[in-house]
């Protein structure tokens, strides 16, 4: 059984702007909100440059009409007899082998579906064997630095070169004691710098040494192919909601071994194949050993369709040509913050380093989350401002100390504080809206706020209690 979407199960998307109807800057895979107005402080509004990728994607034009086609035949997954929980079921498990297809994955590998990235890495620490040792760089997102805390951990110090990265891991894992079992977990490209890690090489170094290698592909994905059997990294993550699919759902993927000899993640419906009561009274319990024992209750049917069209609509499309345009974006970018003396992009290997669409950056004599609160509310422009939950890798970028505090998204007032602010785009990018986040960098550097902004609750914004800069 398959659903596909229908002309009367659409949206309507009559609606353009300049980036739909002019081939030259139109983004190759429409997504919604292209065309959402916002308010600025100053007065008039603007369509909305939703600059914050790396955060949550939009979701893709088709992610969104696929859904739609489907929700009225909605139904209990795996659980029912009628005809809409068996069309259902069909699509959820339709939808395992999309995403299996996708990856590229070994005919041996399973595919999980979580929650997210930070799921999915949590299910993964939950089925470490005893006495695992886990080897993570400090420069990890907190998705792939946290959830080990139960295992022995060894952080490893930011590398700056692809190589000094492969060469810090072959010394740790070689200097393990005892030797047993031991996996590895690295980003596939840095929520941060947008850099892309050796993970063919660092997973070769991992499996020399006798180590497993996870891949948190979160920020990878949606803007690179990944394969698995290629790569040969054990375990993959990703979020549905950075891959144009944001309705809850993630994904881990990789090897089953591990994944059949631990507990279930959650215990419950689903996750168990017989329950029996025993004589003195107690309950046994015989777990699925497919990947419905890591998915006890009703899954996310929703969420994991959308992922599955994401990945369909991704590998449609051709990551030669996403990959081409948006290196195109990013050279824009990066051009035009190098024409800025007072901007600092943040960088681990060096302005030559292969990166996706992530750039960050400070601004000297600016706190990063006055000048993010400048472009929203003076140019209709989203970034982000902050640590982006990388604490300890922007602490490094930034030279500060490692107990030096910080949080997510809210610092202090000083202009020299320690957060950076984030841009970050991708398949539904307009070229207008890195074009006009590039000029009001040198617009706000070189003129200043046309505005006055106050802390609130943490943040940044503009306040409206008093007459605007002059």
């Amino acid at each position: 059984m398959s659903v596909r979407p229908s002309t009367s199960a659409r949206p309507n998307t009559t609606a353009t702007s300049a980036a739909d109807t002019d081939p030259a800057c139109a983004a190759p895979l429409p997504v919604l909100g292209r065309d959402v107005t916002v308010p600025l402080v100053t007065g008039g509004e603007v369509t909305y440059a939703a600059l914050d990728y790396a955060a949550s994607a939009p979701a893709l034009q088709r992610v969104w009409d696929d859904v739609a086609a489907y929700a009225p035949y909605y139904g209990s997954v795996h659980r029912g007899a009628g005809y809409l929980s068996q069309l259902s079921t069909d699509l959820f498990e339709n939808s395992r082998r999309t995403v299996a297809e996708f990856l590229d994955c070994r005919s041996t590998d399973q595919v999980v579906f979580t929650r997210s990235t930070t799921d999915s890495l949590n299910l993964l620490a939950a089925c470490l064997p005893a006495d695992c040792q886990v080897f993570v760089f400090e420069t990890e997102h907190h998705a792939s630095l946290l959830p080990w805390q139960g295992a022995q951990v060894t952080y490893l110090n930011a590398p700056r070169t692809p190589d000094e990265a492969v060469a810090t891991l072959e010394r740790a894992l070689a200097d393990r004691d005892p030797y047993g079992p031991a996996l590895v977990c690295v980003t596939g490209a840095s929520n941060v710098t947008g850099e892309l890690w050796p993970v063919r090489e660092l997973t070769a170094a991992a499996h020399a040494h006798g180590a497993r290698i996870v891949l948190d592909a979160a920020q990878l994905a949606p803007h690179h192919r990944v394969s698995v059997s290629e790569l040969d990294v054990d375990w993959v993550a990703f979020s549905g909601h950075k891959l144009y699919a944001p309705f809850g759902s993630g994904v881990l993927a990789g090897r089953a071994d591990w994944l059949q000899d631990a507990e279930p993640y959650l215990a419950g419906g689903g996750a168990s194949r017989q329950v029996a009561r025993r004589s003195d009274g107690g309950v046994d319990v015989e777990w699925h050993t497919t990947p419905a024992r890591h998915e006890a209750g009703s899954p996310n049917v929703i969420g994991v369709y959308a992922i599955a069209s994401a990945c369909k609509a991704l590998s449609e499309e051709g990551f030669d040509r996403l990959v081409a345009r948006e290196q195109r974006l990013v050279a824009t970018v990066r051009a035009g913050l190098a024409e800025v003396p007072e901007v600092k992009v943040l960088s681990l290997f060096g302005d030559e380093a292969p990166r996706v669409g992530v750039i960050s950056f400070v601004v000297r004599g600016w706190n990063s989350s006055h000048f993010a609160a400048a472009l929203s509310a003076e140019y209709g422009i989203g970034v982000r401002d902050g640590l982006f939950c990388a604490h300890p890798l922007v602490r490094t970028l930034l030279g500060s100390t490692p107990q030096e505090p910080g949080e997510c998204g809210a610092p202090d007032e000083t202009p020299g504080s320690l957060n950076a602010i984030r841009v970050s785009f991708g398949a539904g990018t307009p070229d207008e809206h890195v074009e006009r986040f590039v000029g009001a960098v040198k617009e706000l550097v070189r003129d200043g706020a046309r505005w006055n902004y106050r802390t609130e609750d943490g943040r940044c914004v503009p306040d409206r209690t008093t007459a605007p800069s002059a």
